[in-house]
C-alpha cells in the first residue's frame, strides 16, 4: 500500500488530465472516479453528478486528481521528475507533456504542461555527473544544463568529458 498519494487540484479538468497522463505514460491506469452529490452544494458549488476525484496510477505511483474549482493554481514549487535512460525517452516525454503547455516555463529540463503541472524530464546519468568529486566536471555540466530547454544527453556528456 502506498502511504503517501499526491493530490492534484484542478478547476474542472481532473478526469481529462488523468486520462492525458495515462495516455503519455505506458505503465498507467485510471482507477476509481467519485462524483459530487447534492449535499454540500452551498460550499462546493458543483453540479450533482460532476466528477469530484479521479484516482490514477503512473509507473506504480498513485495520484488523485480533484476538481476543486479555480481557488488554487499549480506552480513550480512542486514538480514531478521523469527519469530517462535515453535521449529518445527524453524526447518522447518532452514532446508529449509539453504539448499545449507554457513554452515560457521551459528551461533546464523543466516544462509546464497544458494543465499547469510542472515536470522535470531528466537523464538518469545527470545525477552522477553533478555529484562528481571533480568540481570542474560538474561545473561544466551545470553550465551546459543551464543553457538548455530540453536536456540533451550528448551535450551533457561532452561537457562532462565522456564524449
Amino acid at each position: 500500500m502506498q502511504k503517501i498519494i499526491p493530490c492534484l487540484w484542478f478547476d474542472d479538468k481532473a478526469e481529462e488530465a488523468a486520462k492525458f497522463y495515462a495516455s503519455v505514460f505506458r505503465n498507467s491506469r485510471i482507477g476509481d472516479i467519485t462524483h459530487y452529490g447534492k449535499e454540500g452544494y452551498e460550499i462546493h458549488g458543483r453540479k450533482a453528478g460532476s466528477v469530484l476525484t479521479v484516482e490514477f496510477e503512473i509507473e506504480e505511483q498513485k495520484f488523485v486528481a480533484l476538481n476543486g474549482g479555480p481557488v488554487f493554481k499549480f506552480n513550480e514549487a512542486i514538480s514531478f521528475q521523469v527519469r530517462c535512460k535515453t535521449q529518445k525517452e527524453i524526447d518522447y516525454y518532452w514532446e508529449n507533456l509539453s504539448e499545449g503547455g507554457d513554452r515560457e516555463a521551459q528551461q533546464c529540463g523543466w516544462l509546464k504542461d497544458k494543465y499547469g503541472v510542472s515536470w522535470q524530464i531528466v537523464p538518469i546519468v545527470l545525477g552522477k555527473m553533478l555529484q562528481d568529486k571533480d568540481t570542474k566536471k560538474s561545473d561544466r555540466v551545470m553550465k551546459a544544463l543551464l543553457q538548455m530547454r530540453k536536456l540533451d544527453i550528448t551535450t551533457l556528456e561532452q561537457a562532462y568529458g565522456t564524449k
